[in-house]
């Protein structure tokens, strides 16, 4: 990699954990391999099947996340690790560790806070066809919600900048996460870079820990929460306007009875329909007033992004690169 770009630079690889014993040690020794300098580190997630021992054998760095789920290891993550560049990818060997300088090369000359590698093929190999489908329907889902920013949002081989990480809000608790910093770099308007890699199926012995239906229900969910988040107005105004469709649906025969004869018999369907007009019309309110809210929090999310300095390396004009420096120790060295 060029070499003036990278010398002062210091890269942590992240890889979150839960019963990948079977191939986490190769994982961490291909890391090793491409990127020699970098500090790995891997956050094992209660496992049961020595995933832990497997990583330290091979040379990791090895911390223990009680809390259950890929949200709470990659928060703890990003706050404990103090790094320049930072990568994070799976430990079940579906990711190749000779992708990661292409990532961090990708990163420094987009100047990007966030490299996503998409994955090629995860349609053909997605396990099952619900996996297969969902990826499609989501990521559709994704771009008609929060704009084209990506298009694959579950994909977990990222590489990321100090100001990404240590901006990003993170509240997700399962494999919603990577939805989050999804939205999160869209709703700031961050630089971000998408680079198509292979991606490999998984080798006897791992299984996937994701359920179609479960997991499925918990993205849609974090869609839904996300959007009422960060755009509050069109999240009320469809609920308003489901309202409103409803109140004049009843409403529509009371009012053609009036007018005809001039009575009105049906009072209570009458009441329920205004009732119904209301209630659209507070939750257009409150659509209005919370997305005034929404704009002031990105804008300070953003205050504070800007607020993080950028390694003197990466203010340098575009030149060759070369080995990168080892990742300073963050708290979960000392653990």
């Amino acid at each position: 990699m060029a070499r003036s770009r990278t010398d002062n630079l210091t890269i942590a690889v992240l890889l979150p954990c839960y019963n990948e014993a079977a191939t986490i040690g190769a994982v961490v020794q291909g890391f090793r391999a491409t990127l020699p300098d970098a500090a790995i580190h891997v956050y094992d997630n209660n496992s049961t099947d020595g995933t832990a021992l497997q990583a330290m054998l091979a040379g990791a760095h090895v911390v223990r996340e009680r809390r259950q789920g890929k949200g709470h290891v990659v928060r703890r993550m990003f706050a404990d690790i103090d790094a320049d560049i930072y990568i994070i990818a799976d430990g079940d060997g579906t990711y190749a560790p000779e992708d990661a300088e292409e990532l961090v090369r990708t990163l420094l000359t987009e100047r990007a806070d966030m490299v996503v590698g998409t994955r090629r093929g995860v349609h053909a190999d997605a396990g099952r066809q619900g996996h297969a489908l969902g990826n499609r329907l989501f990521n559709l889902l994704y771009r008609m919600i929060f704009g084209p920013d990506f298009t694959d949002i579950f994909s977990g081989y990222r590489a990321f900048s100090r100001r990404f990480v240590k901006s990003f809000p993170a509240v997700s608790g399962g494999f919603e996460i990577e939805t989050e910093m999804s939205v999160h770099a869209s709703r700031l308007k961050l630089p971000v870079s998408e680079l198509e890699l292979d991606y490999g199926r998984r080798p006897e012995g791992s299984h996937s820990k994701l359920s179609t239906f479960r997991d499925g229900a918990k993205i849609l969910w974090m869609f839904a929460m996300l959007m009422k988040e960060t755009r509050p107005f069109a999240f009320f105004s469809a609920i308003s306007a489901t309202f409103m469709l409803a109140s004049l649906g009843f409403m529509a025969p009371v009012l053609a009875e009036y007018f005809e004869t001039g009575l009105v018999s049906r009072m209570p369907t009458w009441v329920l329909s205004t009732a119904l007009m209301m209630i659209s019309f507070m939750l257009f309110t409150a659509g209005v007033i919370l997305d005034s809210v929404a704009r002031a929090r990105a804008e300070q999310l953003r205050i504070h992004y800007i607020g993080l300095e950028r390694p003197s390396a990466l203010k340098a004009p575009l030149s060759d690169a070369g080995p990168v420096s080892r990742a300073r120790p963050g708290k979960a060295d000392a653990a």
